[in-house]
Order: C-alpha cells, then structure tokens, then sequence
C-alpha cells in the first residue's frame, strides 16, 4: 500500500511541543510506519522497522557527513567526531573505537565502574541521602577514566562528571542547557588536547594500549596524526557515552521502584534475568528519539519519495514502542527477551546497523555490561524512596525522572557473590 501523497507540512513546532511523541503520533497516522514532513523548512523522510533500519544504514542511500545540525555537533558529538564522516574515513577512524567491541575491554571497563561503585556505596550510608542520576554519574567517571588511561584526581571526579552530563543534557534545546553544555565541551576539550600533546612530546606517559594512548597515536586514513582537538573530540566520544550510562541506571531504578518484583531475580545475580532487564530498560525508556541522515541520491520507501539532500529519519523511539514488534509496548516485561531471540535491527534504542563497518554505536556493548553490573548492585543496595517527582516528561529531551531519582537511608548490601 502506498503512501497518499501530502503536502511537506512543516514540523519544527510540533517537534518542539511533542518531543518523543512527536513522530510516533504522526505514525500512527501512516499503516506503512513513513512520514513525509519538513524540519526547519527541509524535506523529510520518517521510516520505522526493522528494513527501514538496514535501508538508513545503507550508505548507497542515506549519509551522516553534514546531517548533524551544528547544536548537536557542537555539544554532544563535537566537531569532526567519527559519527560525521562516511566511508573510507569513517572505517578508518572508526577502526579506532573497533577493540572496544572485545570482550575483554568490556570486562575491563565493567570492573572499573563496579569498583567505583563499591566504593561509593560506602560513602552513600554516611549521608542523610543522594540522588542516584548524579552519584551514577561521578560513579561512570572515575570508572571510565581508570580504564582509558585519563588522569583523574579525586577532587576532579565531580565536575567532569557535571561537564560530561552537561554535554548529553543540552543538545536539544536551545535555552540554558545548551549553553552549558558548549561552555563545558570547550573546558573540556581544551583539557584533553593539551593531555594528548603531553602524551606524544613525552611528557607523560598513557597506559600501553590505553584509549588515550590509542587516541594519541592514531592516523586518519591520510597518515595523518588526529589534530589535537579532533583527538579530543574522540576522547570525549568514549568517555562521554559511558558517563550517559546514568540516564540508564536513573531509569533502572525507577523501574525497580514502580515494579518492585523484578528486584529479587537480580539480587539472586540471575546473568540472563539481568541482561533481559537491561534490553527492556533501554526499550521501554525515552533516550534517543530519532536519527538523521540525509539522502545521497533521489529516494523512494514504501511508495514516498525524498529528493536529493532531504533528510531520513529513523524513529527510534517510535520502533521501541512498536506494537507490530512488541505486542504490548508500553508494558513493562523483560521476560519478552527471554521468550525469544530479538534481532539487532528490532531493539535500536543506540541505533541500528553493523558497529563494525556501520554507525552503530560501538560503545553499545559496553552499555549493556555496565547497565548489567548496575543493575544488579542497584536491586541489591538497601533504601528508602522519600517522596518526590519521578515524573519523565516525554517533552524534554533527553528525558530522565525529574528529581534524579533521590534516596535516604542507603545501606551497603549483604555480600552475594555475583
């Protein structure tokens, strides 16, 4: 069944005012999951599913160089990152992200942020209470600089973690958190090029292997060295997602708290409970709304065209909410991961497609070990819930419960061995 033709309405305002909503609402309207509108006076393309998936990876039709609006690559990827490039030089730097896909390096990065957490807890019980979006935050900072070389000292753990959070937090809006977010992407970035040229004159040393031993050694396609800044982009663009990270344990927790049953299975450290909860957390809950992409030639799905250059967007948080794909989406069920086999290019809360020659994200991996080891120690910790607002507005992007998720009486748990 083909789409009937309409007019390129535009949708900037809706958007706005609709936020997660605002394409599966227009879904709705559409038996064939596509939608022909206009963002900011351009035309475009809404798929879902998982073929709109593999067409939108599919470089002979859509391309992410010049996709990203300058908001977005000024505050949460940065300018020259890795997600704006195509082709040979996209694979080349991308081969620089490859290792984090090993087991190995996932583990590594587990054990560092499960041993952060330990040591947090401690200091938890000793407070009258602690909002777990923001301890989950300097948690996945002090975690994620061990493991990639970064020299943190405690007394930095904190505002780095602030400046990470801000950097995610302000993308897409255009009010008080995006400048925060381009004030803390310039400190930040500013700091990390200077560490990346101490590294290559000898003036410290980063861990053999290391990410900043490999972000400072690396070559572009050309042979070239990464420009100091555009190293540092790449520094924050592993570092940056991993302390994202507490989007989802904020989320976790809130689902533990609204469906308390779940708790007992990840106590007890039931590995395939615990992974099945993890996809359902980043199923069920709003983080990405959509990609882009922009059309590199004349194209046609499902019957509707898109010109040349007009963008294609693939909708995210729609497909996870697919009733076609889910059957009952807006309820909360991680058995649906244990009852059988979901394929990649279903569950796409981090994007779709192959993340070894593609753009889906490679740091996905190390989500979901992280979001695992969390999980399981969050189900396990002892505490009160006092009251206030766990509303998470679909409006705001990206959205979290609005008071972080806060907790009183923190009690180390009873050693379980995992």
């Amino acid at each position: 069944m083909q789409t009937p033709r309409r007019p390129w309405a535009d949708h900037t305002l809706p958007l706005l005012a609709e936020g997660y909503a605002w394409l599966p609402n227009r879904m709705r309207e559409s038996p064939d999951h596509v939608v022909r509108t206009r963002l900011m006076g351009r035309p475009a393309l809404a798929v879902r599913g998982p073929e709109a998936v593999r067409f939108f990876y599919d470089e002979r039709h859509v391309h992410r160089h010049g996709a990203l609006p300058e908001p977005v690559r000024g505050t949460l990827f940065g300018k020259g990152a890795v997600h704006t490039l195509d082709g040979d030089a996209h694979r080349a730097r991308k081969s620089l992200f490859l290792p984090l896909l090993h087991v190995e390096r996932i583990a590594g990065l587990v054990e560092e942020v499960a041993a952060a957490w330990d040591e947090a807890v401690t200091s938890w019980t000793g407070r009258p209470g602690v909002v777990l979006f923001d301890e989950a935050a300097v948690v996945l900072t002090r975690g994620v600089c061990r493991w990639a070389g970064v020299p943190l000292r405690d007394d930095e753990a904190e505002p780095l973690a602030r400046d990470l959070v801000a950097l995610v937090d302000g993308f897409a809006t255009a009010g008080p958190r995006h400048w925060r977010a381009r004030r803390a992407r310039g400190r930040q970035e500013a700091r990390l090029a200077e560490l990346v040229e101490d590294v290559r004159s000898g003036a410290m040393t980063a861990p053999a292997d290391s990410v900043l031993d490999r972000v400072a050694r690396h070559r572009e396609a050309s042979g070239e060295l990464l420009e100091p800044g555009t190293a540092a982009v790449e520094l924050l663009n592993v570092i940056r997602p991993t302390v994202a990270v507490s989007w989802f344990v904020a989320f976790a927790a809130h689902a533990l708290h609204r469906w308390p049953l779940h708790r007992e299975r990840l106590r007890a450290g039931d590995a395939a409970y615990a992974a099945a909860f993890v996809h359902e957390v980043r199923r069920f809950y709003p983080f990405a709304p959509f990609l882009g992409g922009l059309a590199v030639t004349d194209l046609t799905w499902n019957g509707a065209e898109l010109p040349r250059g007009g963008l294609v967007l693939l909708d995210v948080y729609g497909q996870n909410h697919d009733e076609k794909l889910w059957g009952d989406p807006y309820t909360f069920r991680p058995q649906r991961f244990l009852e059988r086999p979901v394929g990649a290019d279903e569950l796409i809360p981090q994007g779709g497609g192959d993340p070894r020659t593609g753009h889906r994200c490679p740091g996905e991996g190390l989500t979901i070990g992280l979001l695992e080891a969390l999980a399981i120690r969050l189900a396990r910790l002892e505490y009160t819930v006092p009251a206030q607002d766990l509303t998470i507005s679909l409006r705001r992007i990206p959205a979290r419960p609005r008071s972080g998720f806060a907790v009183t009486g923190v009690r180390a748990p009873a050693p379980v061995g995992d």
